[in-house]
C-alpha cells in the first residue's frame, strides 16, 4: 500500500487539527489534507470524496473520540454501515486513556489502531511504518 495521498483529520478542536496538519505537512506523507469538526461532517466528507476509488479518496483517518454533534464512536458504527470502497480505509482513533468498557466497545467497531492524544511525529511515522509500508496489505 502506498503512503496515504489523502488523509482526513476528525476533531472538534481547531487547534489539534492545526497542530496535526502541521505534523503532516512536516512529514511530507500526504498530498491532501481535509479537516471535519465531528462525525457527521466527516461522513459527508467521506460521502463527497469516496464515490469512487480515485485521490481523492481518503486512505487515513484521525479520530477523535469525544465530540460534539456526533462522536467517533458513532461516526465508526455508521461508517460500518456504508457500502464498501475499493481500498481499507485505515481510521486510527486519537484518544484519551479510555475505561474498559469503552475499549470493549471500541474493538468490536472498524477501528484500525487506538492511539493516545496527541498525535506525534513518531506516532505518524509508527502508523505509516505499520500500515502503509512497502508489502504491506492493501
Amino acid at each position: 500500500m502506498p503512503t496515504p495521498t489523502f488523509t482526513l483529520l476528525v476533531d472538534d478542536d481547531q487547534t489539534t487539527n492545526y497542530l496535526n496538519q502541521r505534523t503532516l505537512e512536516k512529514l511530507a506523507v500526504t498530498d491532501k489534507v481535509l479537516v471535519a469538526r465531528n462525525g457527521q461532517q466527516a461522513l459527508e466528507q467521506l460521502a463527497a470524496h469516496s464515490q469512487h476509488t480515485t485521490p481523492d479518496c481518503p486512505a487515513l483517518i484521525f479520530l477523535d473520540m469525544n465530540m460534539p454533534v456526533m462522536s467517533g464512536l458513532e461516526f465508526l458504527e455508521a461508517y460500518q454501515q456504508l457500502p464498501r470502497i475499493g481500498h481499507a480505509i485505515i481510521i486510527v482513533m486519537l484518544t484519551t486513556p479510555l475505561l474498559p468498557e469503552k475499549m470493549r466497545r471500541l474493538r468490536q467497531l472498524p477501528v484500525t489502531d487506538i492511539l493516545n492524544k496527541p498525535l506525534t511525529v513518531e506516532k505518524v511515522a509508527g502508523v505509516l511504518k505499520t500500515y502503509f509500508a512497502p508489502g504491506q496489505p492493501g
